[in-house]
């Protein structure tokens, strides 16, 4: 017979675990503020992972080639890249996974102190010896450290930084933080170089900018990582993306193109997919190509393959023996993804000779890159459990901004708002640059306003409007901010699906999650941590004295909101002693009672993990 969970304060430990509590009436404070009148600088934490590539290469007999561990010697020299002052005052070099290799840029103009960590990957590569296994490689880290940090940067090599970009992008399932790929030209260590320009710029993005996309960083450019390709082997402007603008220009100020940004619009936790497909390729049409070749390319074990053709997606269509063996290959669902030649455009049946391999059952890939149609294929062969014709159905898909689909309803325009209009009117402006500014300006007042008071319409108007529903106020807080901290579970909910970020953190350095745990909101704490919300290594300092001090006051919902965000409940106070002691020294009954049921939780859940 299954015994009764005990009770600990109104809060059952099956309730506890398996439903939501409703919060009691709470006096709430008349400020959001979290951090006092002390407005210290927000601290975020940047992950480096340094691949290799020529930023970290010295030169040998045979030429260039990296070198472990010198990379963080050199960097620790570098006044633009480490504050050596403010790292030895407050020690964040004695991080203890990472012991000699935390370092601190100086104080950024936004009031944000960036401290990053490189994690040297062993055996640091030249790009071109790259693997599908370091891809994954790669992914892995990312999603052990995914919590512990607010953004990644990755150090690669240039000749196939694309390819890795593209991939990571299809691996990173339901992303939300930021994380850039970059590299150099020449050597970090020369005289003259960009690797110091490349590596400064990827970290002041990644580490004061929430873009939830695996991004390219390259000579003061910010590129959607599925839409590069190199054009230059020699300039330090290597890189282009030639169907999509960047996503950030780094120039005087950095500005950021918000309606550009790809948004996941789900409400899933972040996990990677490192399984990928190798067994795809590439195939490059040209005048004259021998039927024979295109027969043995397209043989068993090839699953799929990006068709590169000519123009708008064309290909000979009067030559019938390189058209059968095309159709034999469909026929046994083997994929042809039909991708362009040229730099910029994309496919369309527009001629007979494109509409031919449409008829044999090639796929149009849109105006996706050669390394983006690569990646994704071997993503979506790798999901075994999709049918043939899913796997067709996704490809043809936007999966993570790798191609253009052109709306199909219609989008309201600034012009279309008369509140814009009417501001628009009395400061006497027209012309599209001036309505952005104006729309860009009002547009986080209104949304934060419309979320305070629950205006679920006026957001999805702002939406439409090209508005960013992830913009900041003028302390930094965004809308999620707001709706978390009313506790308006719909609005939250809304705004998950619009795809908008759990972690931007305001000028206190606290997060929507934050302000849901400190006005006791249990269902939306609920919510966000499904989505993939954790509390910042910022919100966690400290963290101690604030739940002995929940344990005092006997607060048992205080600290189960604590818990519910994923503080850990063991941690201890100034003096030394934890929630339970303090507890079991005030004689709070009911207090005690939770606590335990919540520890025995943890020993049933380990054991469990044990017997996985």
């Amino acid at each position: 017979m299954k015994a009764a969970a005990p009770s600990a304060g109104g809060f059952p430990l099956g309730r506890a675990l398996s439903c939501t509590p409703r919060p009691a009436c709470l006096q709430r404070a008349g400020s959001l503020e979290l951090g006092g009148g002390c407005r210290a600088p927000v601290q975020v934490r940047v992950l480096v992972i340094n691949t290799g590539g020529t930023i970290g290469m010295v030169e040998e007999e045979q030429g260039l080639a990296p070198e472990a561990n010198k990379l963080v010697k050199a960097l620790k020299k570098m006044p633009m890249l480490h504050d050596e002052v403010y790292a030895k005052e407050n020690k964040h070099c004695d991080c203890p996974k990472f012991p000699d290799n935390t370092l601190v840029l100086p104080l950024s103009e936004q009031n944000k102190r960036i401290v990053y960590t490189i994690l040297e990957l062993s055996p640091l590569l030249d790009s071109s010896n790259m693997t599908t296994d370091d891809w994954a490689k790669i992914a892995r880290n990312i999603e052990k450290y995914y919590e512990q940090y607010d953004g990644f940067v990755i150090l690669h090599g240039t000749d196939t930084m694309a390819y890795t970009a593209s991939a990571l992008s299809f691996m990173c399932e339901n992303l939300g933080k930021t994380i850039i790929l970059t590299g150099s030209q020449v050597p970090i260590y020369e005289l003259r170089n960009d690797g110091r320009a490349n590596l400064l710029g990827a970290l002041l993005i990644a580490g004061q900018f929430v873009i939830p996309e695996v991004c390219l960083y390259f000579y003061h450019k910010l590129y959607r990582g599925n839409r590069v390709t190199k054009v230059d082997a020699g300039s330090f402007n290597a890189f282009s993306s030639p169907n999509l603008p960047p996503l950030a220009n780094a120039e005087v100020d950095i500005t950021v193109n918000w309606e550009t940004v790809w948004r996941a619009n789900t409400t899933k936790k972040f996990k990677v997919h490192t399984n990928m497909n190798r067994n795809v390729g590439l195939l490059r049409i040209f005048p004259g190509i021998n039927a024979a070749t295109v027969k043995a390319f397209l043989q068993p074990p090839m699953e799929g393959i990006v068709l590169e053709t000519y123009g708008t997606g064309n290909a000979p269509n009067n030559r019938e023996d390189l058209l059968d063996e095309l159709k034999k290959a469909t026929e046994r669902k083997v994929v042809i993804l039909n991708c362009t030649q040229c730099l910029r455009g994309s496919v369309a049946a527009v001629y007979a000779t494109g509409q031919t391999l449409t008829s044999l059952g090639v796929i149009p890939g849109g105006d996706m890159t050669p390394e983006a149609a690569l990646a994704k294929l071997s993503y979506t062969l790798s999901k075994s459990h999709l049918s043939w014709e899913e796997k067709k159905e996704m490809l043809s898909e936007n999966l993570r901004g790798e191609m253009t689909v052109v709306p199909t309803g219609a989008k309201i325009s600034l012009t279309d708002s008369k509140f814009i209009q009417a501001i628009a009117k009395s400061l006497n402006v027209s012309c599209k640059e001036e309505l952005e500014a104006i729309r860009d300006a009002l547009i986080p007042s209104l949304a934060c306003a419309a979320a305070k008071i629950g205006d679920t319409d006026a957001l999805k108007a702002i939406g439409e409007m090209g508005g960013n529903l992830s913009c900041e106020d003028y302390d930094g807080r965004t809308p999620l901010h707001i709706a978390s901290s009313e506790g308006n579970l719909q609005l939250v909910e809304y705004l998950l699906k619009y795809g908008t970020t759990v972690y931007a953190k305001d000028m206190f350095g606290a997060t929507p999650l934050k302000y849901a745990v400190k006005f006791r909101h249990i269902e939306v704490i609920q919510l966000l941590r499904e989505t993939g919300a954790h509390l910042s290594s910022q919100e966690l300092e400290n963290i101690g004295t604030e739940l002995c001090s929940l344990a005092a006051n006997g607060d048992v919902e205080g600290l189960y909101a604590w818990y519910l965000a994923g503080a850990n409940l063991e941690q201890t106070g100034y003096d030394g002693r934890t929630p339970l002691q303090i507890a079991e020294a005030t004689g709070h009954v009911e207090l005690l009672d939770f606590l335990n049921q919540l520890k025995i939780k943890q020993v049933m859940e380990n054991e469990h993990s044990w017997e996985k």
